[in-house]
C-alpha cells in the first residue's frame, strides 16, 4: 500500500507540472467497431456503416439498441463522437457509460453520460453520474445544458477514469472532475468496467420527472456514434480479485500503461482547463448534488469543492437559480420541422448503411 501511495504521489507531481493549452486536441487512437465492440441488444436497430467505424442506434416501438466493448478495463480514457436525435425527443435517453453491473449485480460501479431528450428539438440535457460499489442510493448526479445544438453535428464526449480522479469532457473541455477522497471509501469506482452505448425509452423519468413520454409518431429516433476510443487497461477476468491486466496492445492500441495514462494530456486539468471548466459549469449546469441539502441533509459528499459564493447560485434542492432551459414556441416553423422529420424517419435505417 505504501508503494502504491508513493507511485500515485509521484504521478500527480508529474501531472501538476504539465502546462498544455486548453484548446489542444487529444491525440487518442480510434477503433473500428469490430475491433473493440459487439452488439448488445436491438438486432436491426443497430446499424453499422460500410466503413466499419460509424454506428447508428435506433429506438422505435419495438426496441431500443446498444453495444458493449469486447473487453473490461481497469482505468482508462474512453471517448465517442455522438450526434443526438432531432425534433421531439421527450423521454428518449441516449447513454455512453462504463459499468460492471452484469458482473457485480449488487456492488456495481458506473460512470455515465446520459443524454435526456426534450419537447423542443436540440435542447437536450446531459447528466453525469458516479457510482461505486453499488452506491446508487447515494447518487452523485449533475445535469447541464449544452452550449450548442447536439443534433446538428457530432460532438465528442469522454470519460477519464484514473485511480485518483475522474474527469468528464465535452469536446476537450472538462465539465466535471471528481477527485478521490479517502472518505469516499467504496463509492469511488474501483472494479473493471465495460464501455456501453445505448438508446432506450426513459419515459418514466427522463423529461421533467416523467411528465412527458416518448411519442413514437416521431420514431425512429436515431443517434450516431463515431470516433470510438478505448485507451485503457483491459483485464483478463473482471470478476477475479487478482485483476490480471492483459498485455499491451489491446483494443485502442494503448494496452496497460498506467503511468502513461495518468500523465497524458487528457488526465491533467491545467489552469487553463480549470478556468474553462468553471466557466462551463457557471453557464450550463442546471443541477449538482453538491448543493442538494434537501436530498442529503447531512452535508455534501467529501469530494465536493463547494464555496459560499457558488452556493448562492443554487436552490437548497441543488437546482440552479439562473441556468434554466428556455421554452420554444410551436409556430409554423415547428410544425414544418415535424412534418419534415416524419418524412425522414423512413430513411433512417438505410442512410447509415450506405454512408
Amino acid at each position: 500500500m505504501a508503494t502504491t501511495a508513493r507511485f500515485l504521489a509521484a504521478v500527480l507531481a508529474i501531472a501538476a507540472c504539465a502546462c498544455l493549452p486548453a484548446a489542444a486536441a487529444f491525440d487518442v487512437p480510434t477503433v473500428a467497431f469490430d475491433e473493440g465492440f459487439s452488439p448488445l441488444f436491438g438486432d436491426g436497430n443497430l446499424v453499422r456503416a460500410a466503413d466499419g467505424r460509424n454506428t447508428r442506434l435506433l429506438l422505435d416501438r419495438r426496441s431500443g439498441s446498444g453495444f458493449i466493448s469486447s473487453d473490461y478495463y481497469l482505468h482508462g480514457f474512453f471517448s465517442a463522437s455522438i450526434k443526438l436525435p432531432r425534433d421531439y425527443t421527450a423521454g428518449v435517453v441516449v447513454a455512453f457509460y462504463l459499468s460492471n453491473g452484469d458482473v457485480y449485480e449488487k456492488t456495481h460501479d458506473e460512470l455515465d453520460f446520459e443524454f435526456l431528450g426534450s419537447r423542443w428539438g436540440g435542447q437536450w440535457r446531459v447528466q453525469t453520474n458516479v457510482y461505486g460499489n453499488g452506491s446508487t442510493s447515494r447518487g452523485r448526479e449533475e445535469r447541464y445544458l449544452l452550449p450548442f445544438d447536439p443534433t446538428l453535428e457530432a460532438h465528442r464526449y469522454s470519460i477519464l477514469w484514473a485511480p485518483t480522479h475522474i474527469i468528464f469532457y465535452v469536446d476537450d473541455t472538462p465539465i466535471r472532475e471528481v477527485v478521490r477522497h479517502p472518505a469516499m471509501g467504496g463509492d469511488f469506482p474501483a472494479k473493471p468496467m465495460a464501455v456501453y452505448a445505448t438508446i432506450w425509452d426513459g419515459s418514466a423519468w427522463a423529461t421533467e420527472g416523467g411528465k412527458y413520454k416518448v411519442n413514437y409518431k416521431y420514431a425512429p429516433f436515431a443517434s450516431d456514434f463515431s470516433r470510438l476510443s478505448l485507451a485503457g487497461c483491459p483485464v483478463a477476468d473482471p470478476s477475479s480479485s487478482a485483476l490480471l491486466r492483459l498485455p499491451r496492445g489491446g483494443a485502442g492500441g494503448s494496452g496497460c500503461d498506467l503511468l502513461g495514462l495518468m500523465t497524458a494530456d487528457y488526465a491533467v486539468v491545467t489552469p487553463q482547463r480549470r478556468a474553462a471548466m468553471r466557466a462551463f459549469r457557471a453557464r450550463q449546469m442546471t443541477y449538482t448534488v453538491c448543493y442538494d441539502a434537501a436530498r442529503y441533509a447531512a452535508g455534501p459528499f467529501p469530494e465536493c469543492d463547494n464555496s459560499d459564493e457558488e452556493r448562492r447560485a443554487f436552490w437548497a434542492w441543488g437546482e440552479s437559480r439562473t441556468v434554466v432551459m428556455k421554452t420554444r414556441g410551436r409556430g409554423r416553423r415547428g410544425r414544418a420541422s415535424r412534418a419534415a422529420a416524419a418524412g425522414a424517419a423512413a430513411r433512417a435505417r438505410t442512410s447509415m448503411a450506405s454512408s
